[in-house]
């Protein structure tokens, strides 16, 4: 991403570093966009009465700000602060992590090919920008669907960048998770409780699961893999089969899903 040229877009999301501190403001430079400067005003550091600023932001510090306005005649571009929560934040910041992970990346794949980094983008790296938006979507997408990747793209480059993600890059994983409510009012309930559960798991027949009790009788169940339906389906085969175990022994069980 350090390569992205030009200005950012208004609400993008961006990565910052404070180079000086002002009780009106913070000067920044934007990593993504050659160092360009941008300004930070005392009112869109933090929500309420800022009294001292360096109790929010100080010199040298990354942060991740949102664009509030650019103005392209003059290069001006205004930030907030207060507009990103910790959420968009660490997404943000690993996001900005992964790409430059992936620019040295291909800083490999052009060495193995004994070309320089811009022949690199010229022959097949601005392509992959203009297909995946980030060049580490690229490599995940190279390990994580290989046939798909080299139907879609072709050349003497693709043997070297396929066995570079693969060496660097794991395969994207989905996680979906449900809650099990799972209980016996039988003498021997909780050992059925969690036959049950040991039934379900063994079900999954090697399948990244993992299940547990967070407050009787409830018990999460998550599952990771790599594609979305192949996670439901793994969820159905173990809770099906907890939930049956259970049930055939007049326990009750259901499981409950959480609107994201």
């Amino acid at each position: 991403m350090s390569r992205v040229r030009g200005l950012p877009e208004n609400g993008e999301l961006v990565v910052c570093t404070v180079k000086s501190v002002k009780n009106f403001g913070a000067f920044v430079t934007l990593d993504e966009y050659d160092d360009r400067e941008g300004f930070i005003h005392v009112r869109d550091v933090a929500t309420g009465w800022v009294k001292y600023i360096r109790d929010f932001v100080r010199e040298g510090q990354k942060i991740v700000c949102k664009v509030l306005g650019v103005d392209s005649t003059k290069g001006h571009i205004d930030l907030s602060l207060k507009s990103v929560n910790e959420h968009q934040k660490r997404e943000k910041i690993q996001q900005w992590k992964n790409e430059k992970k992936a620019e040295k990346l291909l800083e490999i794949v052009a060495e193995r090919m004994n070309i320089d980094v811009d022949k690199a983008y010229k022959q097949f790296g601005e392509e992959l920008l203009e297909a995946y938006e980030t060049l580490y979507s690229a490599f995940e997408s190279a390990v994580a669907y290989p046939e798909d990747f080299l139907a879609d793209f072709d050349g003497k480059w693709t043997d070297t960048f396929m066995e570079v993600a693969k060496e660097n890059v794991a395969a994207p994983m989905v996680q979906i998770d449900g809650i099990l409510e799972m209980s016996s009012s039988a003498p021997n309930g909780m050992e059925l409780v969690k036959n049950a559960l040991i039934e379900g798991l063994a079900a999954a027949d090697g399948a990244s699961v993992e299940i547990t009790c967070v407050g009787c009788p409830r018990y999460r169940v998550v599952v990771n893999a790599a594609e979305y339906k192949e996670a439901e389906d793994i969820m159905k085969t173990v809770t099906n089969t907890a939930i049956s175990s259970l049930t055939s022994n007049n326990g009750t069980a259901v499981l409950k899903r959480e609107s994201k």
